[in-house]
């Protein structure tokens, strides 16, 4: 059972470093230029302090899940991944919630504060931070369920049904 355990932790780290990784991968490649009024505007991920915190973000999860999976179960350091598997999971949820409002800024704009929609001009940029931010937000799911499932043998006891 501890094998089957064991592999099951390494197909979810694998997924939520694919994810990652990915994200990262199509965040930082992502760019468009648009001409208005004679006026050339290039956009990218870097022009937004949101987007390069979102990569940073993804970079950290990528990196200590890959060093994760170098640990060995039975190794001292066992209790501190549970730890830092729940920091990386509220890291990743702060990265893409912070990514998913710019862009939502840059989808619908803001009327009120005078902010216009960019992505009619810049479609191209558009679909690929989208697909990121898709890719960004199965990174924490992942995570989630790989709590869960490190968590179960310890909340397991509180509600086992005695006879």
């Amino acid at each position: 059972m501890t094998k089957l355990k064991r592999l099951f932790t390494i197909i979810l780290r694998l997924l939520a470093l694919g994810a990652t990784t990915s994200a990262i991968i199509i965040m930082v490649t992502s760019h468009d230029s648009t001409e208005v009024l004679n006026l050339k505007f290039t956009v990218k991920y870097s022009n937004s302090p949101t987007f390069k915190y979102f990569v940073i973000v993804e970079a950290i999860a990528s990196g200590y899940t890959l060093m994760v999976l170098f640990i060995s179960p039975k190794s001292v350091f066992s209790p501190l991944v549970v730890v830092l598997d729940i920091v990386t999971t509220l890291l990743l949820t702060s990265g893409i919630s912070a990514a998913l409002a710019i862009a939502e800024v840059g989808k619908k704009g803001n009327s009120h504060a005078g902010w216009f929609p960019i992505c009619d001009q810049v479609p191209k940029f558009c679909d690929r931070v989208s697909v990121s931010l898709i890719l960004g937000f199965a990174a924490p799911i992942v995570y989630f369920v790989l709590n869960l499932y490190s968590l179960h043998p310890v909340f397991n006891p509180l509600f086992a049904v005695k006879p």
